[in-house]
């Protein structure tokens, strides 16, 4: 199974050469698929943010489902922005590290910071030495963060 969820992911890598134009990752025109970051602080899950409470940072427009989270993320980006732009955690990780698209379902706050994964399936491996993951892919990232 392990080898069947590599296989996905490298062919991902591939079909998603779009998701890799900037250090935030960008779906359908907004960081993280339009997401609003903050709600996987304050509300514990994935929520859609709006274009009413929207947010341009690192050349990328990131949108918010209230006004409060808008500014709170405005006031202080670097806090509350996933870690790697977004991109996945174990794909950063993984050997020399490499950008991945990723799904909100995937998210995990370790330490106050905010991760995203590929899928779930990825998100488990990562999940099993997370730390040892974390410490990599943070060496892997100023490397990899303009590819």
């Amino acid at each position: 199974m392990k080898n069947y969820v590599l296989v996905l992911f490298v062919f991902s890598l591939l079909a998603c050469n779009k998701a890799h134009n900037n250090t935030i990752y960008v779906k359908d025109g907004f960081a993280i698929g339009g997401y609003d970051v903050m709600a996987f602080y304050t509300e514990n899950k994935p929520v859609k943010g709006t274009a009413k409470y929207s947010h341009e940072w690192k050349s990328a427009t990131w949108l918010f489902s209230s006004q409060s989270n808008m500014e709170k993320f405005a006031a202080n980006p670097d806090n509350y922005a996933p870690q790697y732009g977004g991109f996945c955690a174990y794909g950063c990780s993984d050997g020399e590290g490499h950008k991945a698209p990723t799904d909100p379902e995937t998210w995990t706050i370790v330490n106050g910071k905010l991760y995203f994964n590929y899928n779930i399936d990825v998100k488990a491996l990562w999940l099993e030495n997370q730390m040892e993951r974390i410490e990599q892919a943070d060496k892997n990232w100023p490397r990899i963060m303009n590819d």
